[in-house]
């Protein structure tokens, strides 16, 4: 199953569907007493997950168009945006920092959320160092602590595309990531979110970004140092990861900071990030004076 919040043509707020092939469904219109967002299908847990994929593959809901509709973020109201930092040797190497023996893990905020499509702004007195990072994201289904490696996938709701931008001239300059990686719309995620069952092996997905049409990272989830299942696992551990809860797993090699020259978000920018099989998403960049 495939979830998006989208703004359909005429509202103003998001409508929750649900993707069937080629067909965009309110949720609302597939089962009574529907759930009105991702988090609250998730928490409500497996057996309404069951309702909902029954009614989609009867066929039921009434289909609407997405001519016109714009995308707010797969992710809404998640309890934890967790980041990890570093989880792949190629982008801690360009950045000069360490791999530590422990993952590195920060939080997002929550404002800094964006959907697909959006148009994310900054000032030039905030900075003129903004990157991008491709991720897998991850969803968690049900409340998670002390999960061994080997059950950790089973935590999983679903997978999505996360755009990590980041303001490094902050990152380099204070000793914590959470604040250069939360200005306003510098989390974009989506377009969906797809539900773990479609995902076979997290760490056999292509990952990439272009910036502008040209391709700029290009690599496989494969290379993270620690899999999903090695940081849902670690995060786990003595602390209960919330239903809902997205996990950022960290960014490939080929960051626009570490270029020469630099490929860096501007004024008038479009930066896509993609994993295969979960989608693409795209962020159009302002900069204002």
């Amino acid at each position: 199953m495939r979830f998006s919040h989208v703004i359909l043509a005429g509202d103003s707020e998001p409508t929750f569907i649900a993707k069937s092939g080629d067909r965009a469904l309110p949720v609302s219109s597939l089962v009574d007493d529907a759930p009105s967002s991702l988090q609250e299908l998730v928490e409500r847990g497996p057996a309404e997950w069951a309702r909902v994929r029954e009614a989609l593959e009867a066929g039921r809901g009434e289909a609407v168009s997405l001519d016109g509709a714009a995308y707010a973020s797969a992710v809404n109201r998640p309890p934890a945006i967790m980041a990890v930092g570093l989880n792949y040797a190629a982008h801690s190497g360009e950045l000069n920092l360490k791999t530590d023996s422990t993952p590195t893990v920060f939080t997002l905020w929550p404002n800094s959320l964006a959907g697909h499509g959006e148009t994310t702004t900054w000032s030039r007195e905030m900075s003129e160092a903004v990157d991008y990072e491709a991720e897998l994201g991850v969803v968690i289904g049900r409340p998670a602590r002390e999960v061994t490696e080997e059950e950790a996938l089973d935590y999983v709701f679903g997978y999505t595309v996360v755009n990590d931008i980041s303001a490094r001239n902050i990152q380099y300059s204070e000793a914590q990531w959470s604040r250069c990686k939360s200005l306003d719309g510098f989390t974009p995620t989506g377009p969906d979110v797809v539900t773990a069952d479609e995902i076979a092996d997290p760490q056999d997905l292509h990952i990439w970004t272009t910036v502008d049409g040209e391709t700029v990272q290009d690599a496989s989830t494969g290379q993270m140092v620690r899999s999903v299942a090695k940081l849902i696992a670690h995060l786990s551990k003595g602390i209960t990861i919330l239903p809902g809860t997205l996990i950022s797993t960290g960014s490939p090699g080929g960051s626009g900071f570490s270029r020469n020259p630099q490929i860096l978000l501007g004024d008038g920018t479009t930066v896509t990030v993609a994993v295969d099989g979960i989608g693409e998403l795209t962020t159009h960049c302002r900069v204002t004076d």
